[in-house]
């Protein structure tokens, strides 16, 4: 143990150390055994932060292990952004120097039970406040949130319809601090147990108690996934595809057909005989077509991505433009500093343009759908509006292909089971090459997902649900919390600082006394 510790004195090393530390829980997202390891997954970094010798060293440790994080998390993009990907981790990595200097603060040293119990709170509201500022799409936006690891368990899930994917995130952290405790901190002991023993509480309490969606009926919704279609002319190519396979669907009686993102890459206004080769499929089929254009708007100018929603006689009107792009991908954030970024990678050489608000469309047999597109199905934000303002369905229209040979299009496929789960709506998944899935009003998913070598249609049934989820009603109450939280810290560390030192006083002194010699010490 002393040769460790001298090993791991050294500043580079340590930092290495923590890099590898804060990629640990990366592991619990692809692999849906290892969901549990996000409850340990922090573990080693919480330990190696606590140890630092000075604060300067535990927010470092922080930074770095912040660094392996947002590396492990999108190592997926290396292909596409090269060595940008770790100047992108490394800035968004600073947002973790806060949260090591916390870590040595609550747990260095001899921790008392106080300070233990309040690491429990502290150090779970400073990493949800890292998670809401990172969910700002120009910072990335909030792919990767830890609680986003407990999408197939069914108490999270329950857990997520009372604070969203932010309580589960909370909550995570907290067993990682507690174990942590545990470890090394005898004297915190109690604490810690106090605290797994509460989580366990509040997890029980909600699947107790928490409303529960209402099913109020069924649907047969159709995804239509034309898989790879690559070489030239292959968007005209993917387009004939999809048309034989919604074909396909002809005597199944759906009520919504729904084709992945950038299905047609033409406007529809620009090229009517694309339009009505859609509206005869919505005929054959009797139902939807439910499109996503990715082209240059005939009335407006720039390319814009859009749900366009296709009826027996046309496009019927609804028409929702994506509002929030992938950084890099579909825009350069302040082009003319970080243009630069298109010559090391495939960066966006034209930029999107933005939609302006969310769109709930009616499909008919009195089904309302909320369109997302893509990355938007990270936001737990853009799901919840459509639930307030009425959607009955969630609709996201995906496009992974760049990256099939990783687990980013699994990750993605199963976003939508938090956003099922958050907002009591059921969620369909659809994509142009996998992975394509749909989940009930409970987040449980329906059916086999559609893998990426898949080239096919998939009719599912699915449940439909009324009624209002407490994260619909009350938002992002946990990340709210834990403004709060960090708040109330600051003003007591500030009024420690501001409290004048009581100065020693002085001992005092006895009195100053006059010793009479006796006259017979005199005499002699």
């Amino acid at each position: 143990m002393e040769t460790f510790g001298r090993w791991v004195a050294s500043p580079w090393r340590r930092s290495v150390l923590a890099a590898v530390a804060g990629a640990l829980p990366m592991l619990a997202f692809p692999a849906p055994s290892l969901w549990w390891f996000a409850y340990v997954a922090l573990v080693p970094w919480i330990l190696l932060v606590r140890s630092a010798p000075t604060g300067k060293r535990a927010a470092y440790d922080g930074w770095f292990g912040g660094l392996g994080f947002m590396v492990a998390v999108h190592h997926w993009l290396l292909p596409d952004l090269h060595v940008f990907i770790f100047v992108l981790a490394a800035l968004l990595g600073l947002l973790w120097a806060p949260w090591g200097w916390l870590v040595r603060r609550f747990l260095a040293g001899v921790p008392s039970p106080g300070r233990g119990a309040a690491a429990l709170v502290v150090l779970p509201s400073g990493w949800l406040t890292i998670e809401l500022v990172r969910s700002w799409q120009g910072l990335g936006g909030p792919w990767g949130m830890l609680g986003s690891s407990q999408w197939q368990v069914a108490p999270a899930l329950r857990l997520a319809s009372v604070g969203g994917v932010w309580l589960l995130s909370f909550l995570v952290v907290a067993v990682n601090v507690a174990v942590a405790l545990l470890i090394a901190a005898r004297t915190a002991r109690v604490a810690a147990l106090a605290g797994l023993v509460a989580t366990t509480v509040v997890t029980s309490a909600a699947w107790a108690w928490a409303p529960r969606p209402d099913v109020d009926g069924h649907v047969r919704i159709a995804v239509v996934q034309p898989g790879i279609v690559a070489g030239m002319e292959s968007g005209q190519r993917r387009f004939d595809l999809e048309e034989r396979l919604t074909r396909h669907l002809v005597g199944h009686h759906v009520d919504l057909v729904v084709w992945g993102e950038s299905s047609v890459g033409l406007d529809l206004a620009h090229r009517p005989d694309l339009a009505r080769r859609i509206a005869v499929l919505s005929r054959a089929t009797g139902a939807d077509v439910l499109v996503n254009v990715d082209a240059r708007r005939s009335d407006l100018p720039g390319i814009y991505k859009s749900s366009v929603l296709v009826g027996p006689d046309g496009p019927t009107g609804d028409r929702y433009d994506k509002m929030r792009l992938v950084p890099f991908g579909e825009y350069i954030p302040v082009r003319s500093v970080l243009g630069w970024a298109t010559s090391v990678g495939k960066a966006a050489g034209v930029d999107r343009r933005r939609g302006t608000e969310q769109v709930v469309m009616n499909v008919g047999h009195g089904l309302r759908i909320g369109p997302l597109i893509c990355f938007e199905t990270a936001f737990p934000d853009m799901s919840r509006h459509l639930a307030q303002d009425g959607a009955g369905m969630l609709v996201a229209q995906s496009s992974t292909s760049t990256f099939q040979q990783s687990w980013a299009p699994e990750q993605h496929a199963s976003l939508a089971a938090l956003r099922a789960a958050e907002t009591g709506r059921p969620m369909v998944h659809a994509t142009l090459t996998g992975v394509s899935a749909v989940y009930g009003p409970s987040g449980r998913r329906i059916g086999d997902w559609l893998g990426t070598d898949a080239s096919t249609t998939r009719v599912y049934d699915v449940p439909t649900a009324h009624g209002a989820t407490l994260y619909v009603r009350f938002g992002d109450w946990p990340a709210h919390g834990a403004l709060l939280v960090l708040a109330a810290l600051g003003v007591t560390e500030g009024l420690r600082a501001l409290r004048p030192r009581r100065s020693t006083p002085a001992p005092s002194a006895p009195p100053a006394r006059t010793v009479r010699e006796s006259p017979a010490r005199h005499a002699r």
